[in-house]
């Protein structure tokens, strides 16, 4: 048998990897060349929690395959038919890529690979189910996610796959080396690999799934799960986890199903509709007056430096600073906080939540925006608007979660923390709100009634 290319790219990890057994069943007793191709285009629009994320990793799958990763810098079109040539390998074996750039990069290469005499084999995905797997009966995709997740259900995934066995991994020559990428003293970010993407998920469903339907809405507490950096690099596979799942009852194992449900049909929804990642699924709400100019651009880096004065949205965006993550349920809030009480694109939202989140993920990040922001797959839409003094009392009751980012308000005690321009003295440093709540969702729902009309 010939020897065999595996292309490692979202599935950093040899456990329950299918097409990487397939690339090792090809090879038989010959070998496998291990590569990964630093992609220019996808590695520019990455901001540094990203690209740290990813260089860490690399360098965890380099170490459990013994030094064997291949790493090359460039067009992929280039690269992975020139890596299989240097071997003779004529198939190279993938898990499928269902985005919009992924997938128009396959068909290149798999031509390329054609005209040099090679096959490009596609395996897997990753998700628990592929993108367009999951149709109404009449064999058209799901808007809703309600249905899909009936649909999604009823339809099932596959069981994971061990490691494959005795692999005769060639040695990587000629490599050009780990991606170079900047240094975050400022930022604390997860540890990165497959055995600390495991660790992490059994930690999660020892401690913290049995409550996480409660917990999974509270900033305040250590209730989630935090694995999303990890499958959005694929140090772990959806189906490991809904495997391990079922060996847990109650309605939190229950929840976070649901959660990869969620994952599965954003993806599905930028399979069906690419446009959609930048582009409003609801034209007519998408087309909603929104601010530009001076202000409008002081009032975004306000937001963005986490100075708005208002403390459950200072909280969130500071977190994101620190940690390049920030608590679902605060990402709704900042997210409605810059599209309907400053009245600004969710776009330019969505795209600087991707520069700094380290588990940025087109699909969940920007469709999550346009949940918020009532253009997206949403039934009740615009006319939601979050208050984020009651959410903040809601969510963080004791303010714990906004003493914890934003020390100015460290020894305001209590919700008083959630409102502290009613304080007898305002807080030393912290700024006044730089908008009224009301008046500006009285705006938003102007706005929503002249395209509504």
């Amino acid at each position: 048998m010939p020897n065999t290319v595996f292309w490692f790219r979202r599935d950093l990890r040899l456990i329950d990897n299918p097409a990487l057994l397939e690339a090792v069943s090809a090879a038989g007793d010959d070998g496998v060349r291990a590569l990964f191709v630093l992609d220019p285009v996808p590695f520019r629009a990455s901001g540094g929690p990203r690209t740290s994320h990813l260089a860490r990793s690399l360098r965890a799958l380099d170490d459990a395959l013994g030094g064997a990763l291949l790493i090359r810098h460039g067009d992929p079109v280039t690269e992975v038919p020139r890596a299989a040539a240097e071997i003779d390998a004529d198939e190279v074996y993938i898990a499928a890529d269902y985005g919009p750039y992924g997938s128009r990069r396959d068909q290149r290469v798999e031509k390329a690979l054609l005209d040099a005499g090679a096959t490009l084999h596609r395996t897997g995905s990753p998700y628990a189910v592929a993108p367009g797997r999951v149709r109404k009966p009449d064999g058209t995709p799901y808007r809703v996610f309600t249905p899909f997740s009936k649909a999604w259900r009823t339809h099932g995934w596959r069981g994971p796959v061990d490691a494959p066995k005795k692999v005769s991994w060639l040695p990587a020559k000629d490599g050009d080396g780990f991606p170079d990428v900047p240094d975050l003293p400022d930022v604390e970010l997860p540890e990165a690999g497959e055995d600390a993407a495991r660790e992490r998920l059994a930690a999660f469903l020892d401690e913290k799934v049995r409550h996480y339907k409660s917990d999974r809405n509270r900033p305040d507490h250590d209730g989630t799960s935090r694995l999303s950096v990890h499958l959005k690099y694929g140090e772990l596979h959806p189906r490991t986890i809904l495997a391990e799942l079922a060996k847990h009852r109650g309605e939190g194992a229950d929840t976070f199903r649901n959660e990869i449900c969620w994952r599965d049909f954003y993806a599905d929804v930028m399979f069906h509709r690419p446009e959609s990642v930048w582009e409003s699924l609801d034209q007519r709400v998408g087309s909603i007056e929104t601010d530009s100019g001076k202000q409008a651009d002081e009032r975004f880096e306000a937001w963005a430096a986490g100075r708005t004065g208002f403390p459950i949205v200072d909280a969130g965006m500071r977190q994101l600073l620190s940690v390049g993550w920030m608590h679902n349920r605060v990402r709704m809030i900042t997210a409605s906080f810059l599209v309907k009480d400053l009245h600004l694109p969710w776009q330019r939202g969505a795209a600087h939540f991707l520069d700094l989140l380290v588990d940025g993920d087109y699909a969940s990040n920007n469709h999550g925006w346009q949940w918020v922001a009532g253009t997206g797959t949403d039934a009740a839409p615009y006319i939601r608007v979050f208050n984020p003094v009651t959410q903040g009392k809601k969510f963080d009751p004791d303010g714990g979660y906004v003493r914890r980012w934003v020390p100015e308000l460290a020894e305001v005690s209590g919700a008083a923390v959630h409102e502290p321009w009613t304080l007898e003295t305002q807080p030393e440093g912290y700024p006044e709100p730089i908008v009224d709540h009301a008046a500006e969702r009285k705006e938003t729902l102007d706005r929503f009634e002249r395209v509504r009309r």
